[in-house]
């Protein structure tokens, strides 16, 4: 049995390797072939710098197959020039080895330099040695400067970004390098000719009807452009072709809305007359001509079918929309729980070495204390064994809420998706992934997944494009980072925007016991957070530090509120052998319809302010990190323009409340941050008598954005 699955297994490494072989024998031809094609255009009566460019941007070792192409066709089609195209070819072949070698064929300017380097320099050695006259060397740096531009245009081509979509889906620049290097291989083409008559330039031809009549007018006209530049660069007789076909395909696309025939007509028109103005054969007219009838009596049936190819791939997206959107939010929920270990790593390992360095210290003053301590330690490991079993339901949570948030997703835009996916390769953005989501509120919001820490979103006119691609008015975007990984989130622009101000004091030196958070969690809600460590000084900063920085992550995350506080409940409870416990207000305004939704673990009173009218809600609830299984107290309420919510920690409210709703209530005219930093002062003024506490305040006004679309 064993000996038969070696043999099966023997046997499928070798047909891989045979494939390979396959593949690799099979592109090294195609690499012969178009550098054999590509020696016989002849621009200007003189040699052709094409074959040249194609060797230096060779890959994987084909610089081999295309050198002896481009020899064997300068043999053949070049013999009065070939001592000049042989010492090209080797120069351009040796520069190609060695960026090869070096790997650092990355940067086009190199192959660029390469190719133009090798046609200069045996151009002018040539033509100081026959004693050329000045145009000659003017005509040999023409050459040397289309050698470079011939390596751009094929470096782009062979490197075009996301090779694994089809091609309709690349952005302009590559396509338009993929058309001119395709041009540059049907000009090798047309110089087969029958009475004048090209094949090569009416296929083209007929490609560019195809695409004015069935695709996009702009692709038209570049294809229309890139093919009669390709085709004018062989004799003087074919200059004119770059504005005949140009200005053909731009009346074509006027004609369009007529129909075919009238499409046919005006390109075949237009054509003929700037051939008659160029004096050149009929054969030209001719081509044109075969290629409009061919567009006009084409059926219907084939013309639908031409129609689908193209419009099935205007707004083309990565396959598997929404199975990629999921694959990308279980691998950021798996990232925050990563943030979350190794977060509580670092504090048991510094707490660890305090304790330790305490004990040294004590070492002559212990007697019984090695036994207390060992029950200590013992209990602390029990408390963890059974947190580590509360880990796996939060997990769980986790994944509901995931879960939750997907059933809430109804549609998965892939048009829009497709359209988001060209415009930022045209910014030199590559994401990873991209999904555009529609819930069932008809909200609009796209994420997008990218390596490392893309910035290049913070680009104004990106923006627009995006907002453009959608056809909605989107927000600024939210940037999450996660280790190697950074999540874009673009969310549709909202009915209120929020103007948030906060202030705090410090009771004891400059580490404050409070931490104050406000995110945005890419669904179109304000998230503010106050996180309040129990006493004052660096084990209460420690604790509201830890509160407040886990829960923002993992709501950043996607994760929802309950499931999150479990979770930072859990890394409190093992925080340390003493008692560590944070309080945590939240609250999430929704910035589509204005309501809040209120959170509360042990945290004081938020007031709500409608005009002069100030609410207080007070909710019972258990700071997290003393017991297990708490759970956030929490309450609704609607807001409207120039609504207020204020948020405090306890340090504030403890002489009472009275005041700060006399105050509040004729703040109307107040700012955010105003309202912040009064709220400060006041209570410091209130509380001069009495032990300091630690004061944060957080003020978040609304505002509902005006019509002004």
């Amino acid at each position: 049995m064993k000996t038969a699955v070696k043999k099966e297994k023997l046997s499928e490494i070798k047909n891989t390797v045979k494939s390979k072989k396959a593949r690799g024998i099979l592109e090294g031809a195609a690499y012969f072939a178009a550098a054999f094609l590509l020696a016989q255009n002849v621009v200007l009566q003189s040699v052709s710098p094409f074959a040249v460019s194609l060797i230096s941007v060779s890959k994987k070792k084909n610089y081999f197959y295309s050198a002896a192409g481009a020899a064997f066709g300068y043999l053949v089609f070049r013999p009065q020039d070939l001592a000049r195209c042989a010492a090209a070819v080797l120069i351009v072949f040796l520069g190609a080895l060695a960026l090869d070698l070096a790997d650092c064929k990355t940067a086009v300017f190199l192959p660029m330099t390469i190719s133009f380097c090798a046609v200069a320099a045996t151009g002018f050695v040539v033509d100081i040695k026959t004693g050329g006259a000045a145009a000659d060397f003017a005509l040999t740096a023409a050459q040397s400067i289309l050698a470079g531009g011939g390596s751009f245009f094929f470096y782009r081509a062979l490197n075009c970004s996301f090779r694994r979509f089809r091609l309709r889906a690349l952005p302009a620049s590559d396509l338009t390098c993929i058309v001119i290097s395709a041009a540059l291989l049907l000009m090798s083409l047309s110089r087969i000719s029958i009475g004048g008559f090209s094949p090569a330039r009416c296929i083209a031809l007929l490609l560019v009807l195809f695409t004015v009549r069935y695709g996009s007018d702009r692709l038209g006209i570049m294809l229309a452009l890139c093919v009669g530049f390709a085709f004018s660069l062989g004799t003087e007789d074919t200059l004119f072709l770059t504005g005949s076909y140009g200005f053909s395909a731009l009346l074509a696309c006027l004609f369009c809305p007529f129909g075919s025939l009238a499409c046919a007509a005006s390109f075949c028109v237009s054509s003929a007359l700037f051939t008659v103005a160029a004096g050149a054969g009929i054969g030209f007219v001719l081509e044109s001509a075969a290629a409009c009838a061919v567009l006009a009596v084409l059926p219907k049936a084939a013309g639908e079918k031409i129609e689908a190819f193209f419009r099935g791939g205007e707004n083309i997206t990565p396959d598997g929309s929404l199975r990629q959107s999921l694959v990308m939010r279980l691998r950021f929920a798996s990232g925050a729980i990563n943030y979350i270990s190794e977060s509580v790593n670092e504090v048991r390992e510094k707490i660890d070495e305090m304790n330790n360095r305490k004990a040294m210290q004590a070492r002559d003053q212990m007697s019984d204390a090695d036994y207390f301590s060992q029950e200590i330690i013992n209990e602390k490991t029990n408390e963890i064994r059974m947190v580590a079993a509360d880990q796996f339901f939060s997990i769980s949570d986790m994944l509901s809420d995931l879960a939750r948030e997907f059933d809430e997703a109804e549609y998965f835009d892939t048009v829009a998706a497709g359209s988001f996916l060209r415009a930022m390769c045209e910014y030199d953005i590559f994401p990873k992934s991209i999904s555009v989501i529609e819930d069932k509120y008809g909200r609009i919001r796209i994420e997008i997944l990218t390596s490392g820490r893309e910035t290049g979103f913070s680009d104004p006119k990106l923006q627009k494009e995006v907002s453009k691609a959608c056809s909605r008015y989107l927000d600024k975007c939210a940037v999450t980072h996660f280790k190697n990984d950074t999540m874009i989130t673009f969310t549709e622009k909202p009915n209120y925007s929020v103007e948030i101000g906060f202030a705090q004091h410090s009771a004891e030196g400059a580490l404050c016991g409070d931490t104050i958070k406000t995110i945005n969690d890419g669904h179109g809600r304000s998230v503010l957070i106050i996180s309040d460590g129990m006493g004052q000084g660096g084990s209460a900063a420690i604790a509201g530090a830890m509160g407040a920085g886990l829960l923002s992550k993992l709501l950043a995350a996607g994760f929802g509120f309950d499931s999150a506080l479990k979770v930072v409940n859990s890394a409190l409870l093992v925080k340390s052998g003493d008692e560590s416990l944070a309080t945590l207000d939240c609250a999430c305004i929704d910035l589509f319809t204005g309501r809040v939704e209120l959170y509360k673990a042990g945290a004081p009173a938020t007031y709500l302010v409608k005009g002069n009218k100030v609410t207080k809600c007070e909710l019972s609830s258990m700071p997290a990190g003393i017991l297990r299984n708490i759970e956030f107290a929490k309450r609704t309420a609607a807001l409207g323009d120039g609504d207020l919510v204020v948020m405090v920690s306890d340090g504030i409210t403890e002489p009472g409340g009275e005041w700060l709703t006399a105050m509040l209530s004729g703040a109307e005219e107040m700012s955010a941050d105003e309202i912040a930093n009064e709220i400060i002062k006041t209570a410091l003024n209130i509380t001069r008598d009495m032990r300091e506490d630690d004061m944060s305040v957080i003020a978040a006004r609304i505002h509902r954005f005006e019509d002004e679309f």
